[in-house]
């Protein structure tokens, strides 16, 4: 018997009546806003699922992981990887212009985050949250980044 799965994001668009816009519509700097909080999510369900522990001690393990220089490392790691709506979607995130700038990064590497970021928004609005993952699970191998 096949199970029904519905993702998050369906879920919330169902839940409070979302119309669901055209992606190519969005600016690579909304994609990035939404796509920070997903992979801020998918870095701390891993920390929390390794068991209970201080929050201070969980907030430090995922800064390391969440910064803009591990996400540009992470998105260099997998550009061979990407399709080519993935790469366009990239780019279009890290050449966005943003009225704010890094505080802790470099501004390539803020730039480069940006469009990991985008990249991961994209991927959750698309419903591909299955790839987006998989994306996070290579990058992460490939820099030798432990959650």
């Amino acid at each position: 018997m096949e199970e029904s799965v519905t993702s998050l994001f369906d879920q919330i668009s169902q839940t409070f009546g979302a119309k669901k816009a055209d992606l190519k519509q969005y600016s690579g700097l909304t994609l990035a806003y939404i796509g920070d909080a997903i992979y801020d999510l998918i870095i701390r369900t891993l920390l929390v699922e390794q068991g209970n522990a201080p929050v201070n001690t969980l907030h430090k393990r995922a800064s390391k992981v969440v910064k803009a220089e591990t996400q540009a490392r992470l998105i260099h790691a997998v550009l061979e990887d990407l399709t080519e709506e993935e790469q366009t979607v990239y780019k279009r995130g890290r050449n966005a212009k943003s009225a704010t700038s890094a505080k802790n990064a470099s501004i390539n590497d803020y730039r480069t985050a940006t469009g990991f970021e985008a990249l991961m928004g994209y991927l959750y609005l698309n419903n591909q949250m299955d790839r987006a993952l998989q994306l996070v699970k290579i990058g992460l191998e490939k820099i030798g980044e432990t959650v």
